[in-house]
């Protein structure tokens, strides 16, 4: 018999389909918060340094005032949850087929074949309007699933892409952060879902490529390497941030610089990062079919290795 699903709410754990939030909420009335998406296994996180300097530094933001040890907390309580839910250690899910991050809530308490977990922390403000005192205490939970991809996530069939071109996207302040302000993307992801897609790239306000739904993109021409910088509006990726890093570790030519459709259209290879499946390479934007030959090696060279 499957064990029951437990989910951390500030410190406490709690079955997972238990109430917490009231109508009053901010974070459910207005999107007031932040989240992160992770990959635990092996008794670790995933590029947890990275994931948490995004937290504190969004939090910062969005003026929540946590404390000195929150990021060490919440770190703990991660892979204690991870191990109460049978997700993490002896054992270890797949999306816009799959959701905003892939996986969608956290599901069974049957352990997974790759020993690792899909963490969500959500960060969000207390019961209030907008017009009541600033609340800067940040409630949190933390949810995990099994992840049977593992820290991999390769597919060998690639992805089918297009472009949402019903919302714009801010290159604003704010447009880097992991907000729980998702609507553009979840409407973009609506719209992937619709047209049998595994993804949808998203528009900044200058028309031009920002990100995807769940992912940093990535493309390759004559064997250079290019991604949108912060400042067209995408969000800061840590597998993003990993790779601007790695990249020129391995003898590759990586540059930041603003991507239009057009020039998507030209590329030799294009390809998605995120948190929780690595790298996955584009193999057709609007009827445009890629080859793979250096995303392949780079997800032999960086993302096994990691």
């Amino acid at each position: 018999m499957p064990r029951p699903i437990m989910m951390n709410f500030d410190g406490a754990v709690l079955p997972a389909g238990q109430s917490v939030l009231t109508a009053d909420n901010r974070g459910f009335r207005y999107g007031d918060g932040l989240f992160e998406t992770m990959l635990a296994g092996g008794g670790r996180i995933r590029l947890g340094p990275y994931h948490f300097e995004r937290l504190l530094s969004g939090m910062r933001t969005l003026r929540f005032e946590p404390t000195a040890q929150f990021a060490s907390a919440i770190e703990r309580q991660i892979l204690e949850l991870c191990a109460i839910n049978g997700h993490t250690g002896t054992g270890g899910v797949e999306g816009v087929k799959g959701g905003e991050e892939e996986g969608g809530t956290a599901g069974s308490g049957d352990v997974g074949k790759s020993g690792h977990s899909r963490v969500r922390l959500t960060v969000f403000r207390g019961d209030g309007s907008l017009t009541d005192a600033i609340d800067t205490f940040p409630h949190y939970i933390i949810q995990s699933s099994p992840w049977p991809a593992g820290p991999s996530g390769w597919s060998a069939e690639g992805l089918v892409i297009d472009i949402f071109a019903g919302g714009r996207k801010a290159c604003d302040a704010y447009a880097t952060l992991k907000s729980n302000n998702y609507l553009l993307y979840s409407l973009a992801a609506m719209y992937g879902l619709e047209r049998g897609l595994d993804d949808c790239l998203v528009l900044n306000s200058h028309g031009r490529l920002a990100d995807s739904t769940i992912a940093n993109l990535f493309y390759i021409k004559d064997d250079r390497f290019y991604t949108p910088p912060l400042s067209e509006g995408c969000v800061a990726g840590v597998m993003r941030r990993y790779l601007l890093k790695a990249l020129p570790q391995v003898g590759y030519s990586v540059q930041e610089q603003p991507v239009s459709p057009e020039e998507l259209a030209g590329a030799d290879e294009v390809f998605l990062t995120n948190a929780l499946r690595g790298i996955r390479w584009v193999r057709s934007f609007r009827g445009i079919t890629y080859g793979n030959r250096l995303v392949a090696a780079v997800h032999e060279q960086i993302i096994q290795k990691m």
